[in-house]
Order: C-alpha cells, then sequence, then structure tokens
C-alpha cells in the first residue's frame, strides 16, 4: 500500500493536477438528469442533475439522509428512479444486468460476504460479468485477481476465509472484488469506515492510483469531509435530498455553506501546501442551556 511519501501529498498532485471536467453533460462518463428516488410517498432523492467526466473522481456529501447512498444505488441500478441516468451516453435504463455489470462497478456500504468463501475466490467473483454461460475462469482473469491482490496488498490472505477478516481487510477485499470487474466507472459508498485514518489514506490512495493508470470514473460517498476534499476532483453536496452545491473542494467546502447543509458550525483551514481541512467546532448549547441554579450544577461548581 501507499508509503509515508504517497500519504503525504504534494500540492501540485492534489491540487494543481485536478481534472477540472465535467458539468455541462458533453462527452460525460455519467450524466444524471432530474434523478428522482421516492420511496412510498417519501421522496429522497429530488431532481438531481449533474455529470462526471471520464477519469474525474466526485465525491457525495452531505448530512446524513440527505440521499447520497440511494443516488449511488440509482446509479448502479439497484433502486428503481425517474429522470435519466447516462452512462458513456447510453440510458442506463436499457443495460442488461451483464452488460451494467460491464459498465458499473459498486462497493456497498454493507456488502455480503459468505463467511466460509475464500479471499481470492471472493476477489475472482468480479470476474463474472467476463466469463461466458458454463465457461471457468480463463488465465487472464487469474492473473488479473492475483495482480489486484498484490496491489491491495492482500495476496497473504488469499485463502484465509472471509469470516476470518477485520473490518478494514474486509473492506479491501470487497474493493479488490469490484475492481476486478475492470468497469470504466466504480461507485464506493464509504469505502473506509472501517479503517484507521492511516489506512484510510492508503486505500483511497490507491483508488486514485488506479483511476490514474486504468481511467478510472469515479463516483463515492465520504462522510470524512477532509478526505473528501483532498481526493475529489468535484463535490456534490446534497441536503434533503436535493443538490446543495456542486464544484471543486474549494468552492463547496465553505463555511457558510457546511454550517447550512449540517446545521452545525465548522472551521475550514487550509495547509501550508494548500489542502482544506474541515474541524467541526463546538456549540456550546448544551451548557448554555443549563439551569445555573440547577443541582447538577451546583455540584460541578463545587
Amino acid at each position: 500500500m501507499a508509503r509515508l511519501g504517497t500519504i503525504i501529498r504534494l500540492a501540485e498532485r492534489r491540487h494543481g493536477g485536478r481534472s477540472r471536467r465535467g458539468g455541462d453533460g458533453a462527452g460525460a462518463m455519467v450524466e444524471l438528469d432530474t434523478v428522482t428516488v421516492c420511496f412510498g410517498q417519501q421522496t429522497v432523492v429530488d431532481a438531481v442533475s449533474a455529470s462526471v467526466a471520464p477519469g474525474e473522481w466526485v465525491g457525495l456529501i452531505g448530512p446524513n439522509g440527505a440521499g447520497k447512498t440511494t443516488l449511488l444505488r440509482a446509479m448502479a441500478g439497484l433502486v428503481e428512479y425517474q429522470g435519466a441516468i447516462r452512462l458513456d451516453g447510453r440510458d442506463s435504463a436499457a443495460h442488461s444486468r451483464r452488460e451494467r455489470a460491464h459498465a458499473v462497478s459498486y462497493v456497498p456500504q454493507s456488502p455480503e460476504m459468505p463467511g466460509d468463501m475464500s479471499v481470492y475466490d471472493y476477489v475472482l467473483l468480479g470476474r463474472t460479468p467476463h466469463i461466458s454461460y458454463l465457461a471457468v475462469e480463463s488465465s487472464h482473469d487469474l492473473a488479473h485477481c492475483r495482480t489486484l491482490l498484490d496491489r491491495l496488498e492482500l495476496r497473504h490472505l488469499a485463502r484465509r476465509h472471509l469470516s476470518t477478516l477485520s473490518g478494514g481487510e474486509g473492506q479491501r477485499v470487497v474493493l479488490a472484488r469490484a475492481l476486478a470487474q475492470e468497469a470504466p466507472v466504480l461507485l464506493m459508498d464509504e469505502p473506509t469506515s472501517a479503517l484507521d485514518i492511516s489506512h484510510r489514506v492508503e486505500a483511497l490512495e490507491i483508488v486514485d492510483e488506479l483511476r490514474r493508470d486504468w481511467g478510472l470514473t469515479v463516483v463515492s460517498v465520504l462522510h470524512d469531509l477532509t478526505l473528501a476534499g483532498q481526493f475529489a476532483d468535484r463535490l456534490l453536496l446534497l441536503g434533503g435530498g436535493s443538490v446543495i452545491a456542486l464544484g471543486t473542494p474549494a468552492e463547496v467546502l465553505d463555511e457558510a455553506t457546511l454550517e447550512k447543509a449540517f446545521g452545525s458550525p465548522v472551521h475550514v483551514i487550509r495547509t501550508d501546501d494548500g489542502e482544506l481541512v474541515i474541524a467541526p467546532r463546538r456549540t456550546g448549547k448544551l451548557a448554555s442551556n443549563r439551569d445555573p441554579d440547577s443541582t447538577e450544577s451546583k455540584e460541578e461548581a463545587r
């Protein structure tokens, strides 16, 4: 995985070399046209329009319940929606399941992982769209999976059962399976939630390296706003199922905009190398609302 030299990114790699494409839908790899998702009477995603250019990384951010995961699942063809989603110019609704698997790979937040299956066999499942009916894996399929295991430093776990993995190891294995599909679009729903900060950065660095090497287009849900700003070319901020802001990290990660979306104040700090760090600010609401004459307050004052 990425070592210290890749963990500490230089400003020219993260900001000077960012893609600034996308926005008008022309030549888009993913295009959302007034996408709406309803569950019963509740509108969860409300007329979202956006586009993602080939090779671009767009991060979906916003508070809990904003519609991020539902929008991502709509792109993956896992929930019904109104409006249109186009993948490389073709209406996603016209794709067969196999065609969609060739076009899009998806890393869910809570994947199904059969406990008695080995890591290698699980990653190999990602090759299913490339294997004809009644056929077996080719030498290329096997070699591709071994390459991914090496790239994600999972080779030593290849024969381990999935039930024996830690949460962080499991997330890397799920990512390897998605990458095994060799789809041009990678959708990730909070792919680093079970990882510590070092492994979060390393995992996202690997995705970014593969994006550059393979020309992947990436759309990911990320709750860590600092990491979202460091890795994504553009950010789509959702609130109540609607688009609040869409633009570069510098444009979207604004204190007033984030406070409006999350309902809580934050500090946006720019480091010497140009990175943005998002730090929550204490509101002091509980302390200010406490009755100074209450028993608790008197006890604390003693």
